[in-house]
């Protein structure tokens, strides 16, 4: 469970409202939903820097869309207006806007008048209140949704007052409060356990040195270099006196920040008496290497002791993305068979070769639940009843496993994430050298402080510190660089930026120069090119010819990126054209062996135009489909490509669409582009020339 610190240094004010929203909606139902079974038990890990987040929403604290929350819809100048209209649509349509009808109606006539000058005027007072409510209520989570004033708000669904906004809202805040005493509750009942990360979700590994980042990527331009493993332990110890201040007892283990791990690493959580650490099975690949064992007999579904004594698990990378990315597109019971199924045959296997099975399933607690119906309720009920009467597999927290299950031996330990076994998100790119230098020059200016001035404010070097081991969070240099673009890269710029302008004005030093520049750059390339030209491509499958989809439109996934990382991609690009008569899509994938992965493939295509359109097209490897019924055609070889009537889309043929793309294997969604918002174009009436004519 985790966000980043979005605190404004020295004050009660967070940046993006992500915490709060994510509070009602998954940090209090996921432990409810596992202690519903009485023998289920599921380890729980906290960042502790979230927690300090829900106490500040307790204690007063505020964020932007809290704040134009709660403005009376009738004082909303223009600006505000167009403020609100642009941010308070977050979250994923199919799952967040589209089921609650006033909700929908808002979205679509949003949608339908992008671009207009006048869209802030085309919206009523009463409209703006009704999405103020919506834009937090769709949030709630539905094991909630019978409290008050929750119940009344879904009953009522629209022309909402003053008055029952601001008792939602001031739900929420209630509503946070309850979070921790019930893991706290939890926890001291024996039904979930609870782990820490170390304090501000630091890459540990690269505090204790950034050339560590050239185990995995030899070759790597890093910046200069940075060596500070009394961080990388304060960092831990940190977290260990939350931890016994919140739960009375000490910190067994933790998930290291994104599965970062080093021989380093390993020896300071030995040193402070951290018994077990987590990462992804791609390190204990490369870690069996770097000892000269052999993977196959050394299982990834075991419990390893590295030489330090700390024991490790590593997670199941293929079945924690499947809860991760692919059920939430599956009927929950076919998605639960799938992964029970799943397990057992790990268990077969493992026991075939004389281990005891243990299997570890890791993943992000918050991000992936607003892609499954009910916020993931149902998959999960589902899930943990099987899993709590099946007789062949036991749940067990990770301090259970590691204490109960006698450990393999693994000498050495591979530098790497739960990313690709290697650290490139963080570091490497220009972006993310230029933010490590800045932090290194305001570290050193600290220290230099500090050593001069031995009779210094200790509170003012207290905070200056704060401000320093924040700056050392996973989470602004996971914006940096070209692998995560989304709509908030330039805040998490100026985030940092001013968490470490903030210790130099915490001891009264001239801030440099170059903290009040930017270090995001923008979109090295942009995510879409759209069409400059008319063009009707041969849908077989193929790139017929060089020049067949010239002059099309092109969304690349990969510099897309996303706020969830996915390892396995499959889709490398989409491209999108238009003639007097259809529409054209083409879908890349990664490589050959990405493409033939997929058993039954299909594509879904969903339309904003600004009704929705779903068109679901099943095609067969090296086979062309034409559907007579709705006139498209559909071809898979090297490529996937699909034909669609323009007049199927759009009522009069032309106008503004979006688009989303999404590849099935069966009904199995296995990834869907883009994540978000989708792919905007204008289509031209057929008599008008394009604007590139």
């Amino acid at each position: 469970m985790h966000q980043p610190n979005y605190q404004e240094p020295q004050s009660r004010r967070l940046v993006l409202p992500w915490v709060r929203l994510h509070a009602v909606k998954d940090y209090l139902d996921m432990p409810l939903l596992a202690a519903e079974q009485p023998n289920i038990r599921v380890t729980f890990n906290l960042v502790p820097s979230l927690l300090d987040q829900f106490q500040l929403y307790v204690d007063g604290g505020v964020d932007r869309h809290l704040e134009l929350s709660r403005v009376p819809s009738d004082q909303l100048d223009a600006d505000l207006r167009r403020e609100i209209l642009t941010t308070f649509f977050a979250g994923h349509p199919a799952t967040m806007i589209e089921p609650y009808a006033r909700y929908a109606e808002l979205y679509r006539k949003y949608r339908s008048n992008l671009g207009e000058s006048v869209l802030p005027a085309l919206f009523t007072s009463e409209e703006f209140r009704d999405l103020q409510v919506w834009s937090n209520l769709a949030w709630v989570d539905p094991l909630f949704r019978d409290e008050e004033p929750i119940r009344s708000l879904l009953a009522r669904g629209r022309y909402f007052t003053e008055g029952h906004k601001h008792a939602l809202l001031d739900w929420q805040v209630q509503f946070i409060a309850r979070i921790v005493p019930t893991y706290q509750r939890l926890f001291r009942e024996g039904r979930i356990e609870v782990s820490f990360t170390p304090y501000y979700h630091p890459i540990l590994p690269l505090l204790c040195d950034t050339d560590v980042a050239r185990e995995a990527i030899p070759g790597t331009n890093l910046p200069r270099r940075f060596r500070h493993p009394e961080d990388a332990e304060k960092q831990i110890v940190m977290a260990q006196e939350k931890y016994r201040e919140l739960f009375g007892r000490e910190m067994a283990g933790m998930w290291p920040s994104e599965g970062s791990v080093s021989e380093e690493v390993a020896a300071l959580c030995a040193k402070n008496g951290v018994s077990w650490i987590a990462t992804d099975e791609e390190i204990l690949t490369a870690s069996l290497k770097k000892s000269g064992l052999d993977r196959a007999d050394n299982p990834p579904h075991a419990v390893y002791q590295h030489s330090t004594g700390v024991r490790m698990l590593f997670r199941d990378h293929a079945l924690s993305d499947r809860v991760g990315f692919v059920y939430s597109g599956w009927e929950a019971e076919r998605a639960v068979q799938d992964f029970v199924a799943q397990i057992k045959e790990i268990g077969r296997r493992t026991l075939a070769a004389g281990v005891e099975p243990v299997v570890p399933v890791i993943l992000d607690g918050e991000n992936a639940w607003e892609y499954y119906p009910a916020d993931g309720r149902d998959f999960l009920r589902l899930l943990y009843h099987q899993l709590a009467t099946d007789p062949d597999i036991r749940t067990v927290t990770i301090s259970e496993a590691t204490e109960g299950v006698a450990a393999r031996p693994l000498p050495k330990l591979f530098a790497g994430s739960w990313i690709n076994h290697a650290f490139r998100i963080w570091i490497g790119h220009e972006e993310d050298n230029v933010a490590w230098d800045l932090l290194s020059d305001a570290r050193d200016a600290l220290v230099k402080y500090q050593e001069e001035r031995p009779a210094a404010d200790p509170a003012a070097l207290a905070a200056a510190w704060r401000q320093i081991y924040i700056a050392e969070g996973s989470d602004w240099c996971w914006w940096f660089g070209d692998e995560h673009r989304g709509f908030d890269n330039k805040t998490f710029d100026h985030i940092f930026r001013r968490h470490l302008v903030a210790v130099y004005r915490l001891l009264g030093l001239d801030v440099p120069d170059r903290l009040w520049e930017p270090i995001y750059q923008g979109e090295t390339k942009s995510r879409t090119v759209l069409p400059d030209a008319l063009l009707t491509p041969a849908i077989d499958g193929r790139v017929t010819h060089f020049y067949e989809w010239a002059g099309a439109g092109m969304y690349d996934c990969a510099e897309a990126g996303g706020s969830m990382h996915r390892v396995d991609r499959l889709v490398s690009a989409i491209y999108f054209a238009y003639d007097h008569e259809r529409l054209y899509i083409r879908v890349d994938f990664v490589n050959r062996k990405a493409l033939l992965s997929i058993v039954e493939p299909a594509v879904e295509v969903v339309f904003q135009a600004p009704q929705p359109v779903r068109l679901n097209a099943p095609v067969a490897h090296g086979g062309r489909r034409v559907d007579a019924e709705k006139g498209y055609e559909v071809a898979l070889e090297d490529v996937l490509e699909l034909a669609i009537p323009r007049d199927l889309v759009l009522e009069r043929g032309f106008g503004p669409v979006g688009f989303s793309v999404t590849i099935l294997d069966g009904r199995q969604k296995l990834e869907t582009w883009p994540e978000g918002k989708p792919i905007a174009l204008e289509v031209f009436e057929r008599h008008r020339e394009p604007f590139w004519s």
